[in-house]
């Protein structure tokens, strides 16, 4: 069982006076905020009371009035690899993160490097690859950035840790 954490939430301000509070999600699961459900939190495993997604707020047990709801304001909540796996459902051809991130990246038979990182850009993911130390030594930048978009990214392959591309070394070098 991994024990990393994924940041996937912060608490914001208090809303009236049952200890309700703005939710800023970080994570494109937010199904998985289900009442009864416990997360850790820098301030300490915290159980959903009520949550409202139309209204942005969530309640957590033990905390039902503003004043101890004032106590959560700004905490982060975290959540770990197995519970991401067991209470987020994926589609069809959409990948966690961080089964991604360590993947080659090839062109046809050519490896252009591997997943480093992936960052989000208003709504399109990006790839941050750090560039096979071949092509480095031949001129290329040492990383770059692919959007993770089908005009691109063929295939991935996260059994074999394998992301299959299209015209991904041209951005290479243009970069």
């Amino acid at each position: 069982m991994s024990q990393e954490q994924f940041y996937i939430a912060q608490i914001g301000r208090t809303i009236g006076l049952w200890g309700d509070l703005k939710l800023n999600l970080h994570t494109d699961f937010p199904e998985q905020f289900k009442v009864g459900s416990t997360f850790k939190s820098d301030r300490g495993p915290l159980t959903i009371a009520d949550v409202n997604f139309k209204r942005g707020i969530i309640r957590f047990v033990g905390y039902e009035s503003i004043d101890s709801a004032k106590k959560l304001t700004n905490a982060k909540i975290y959540t770990d690899l197995e519970h991401t796996k067991e209470n987020c459902t994926l589609e069809k051809g959409q990948h966690f993160y961080f089964d991604i991130e360590g993947s080659t990246v090839l062109q046809g038979d050519l490896v252009l490097g591997v997943v480093d990182d992936i960052h989000r850009m208003v709504d399109i993911d990006y790839l941050v690859i750090k560039t096979d130390e071949a092509l480095v030594k031949s001129g290329s930048p040492k990383s770059f950035l692919l959007p993770y978009i089908d005009r691109y990214v063929l295939n991935a392959d996260t059994d074999a840790k394998k992301i299959y591309t299209k015209d991904a070394k041209d951005i290479l070098e243009a970069s």
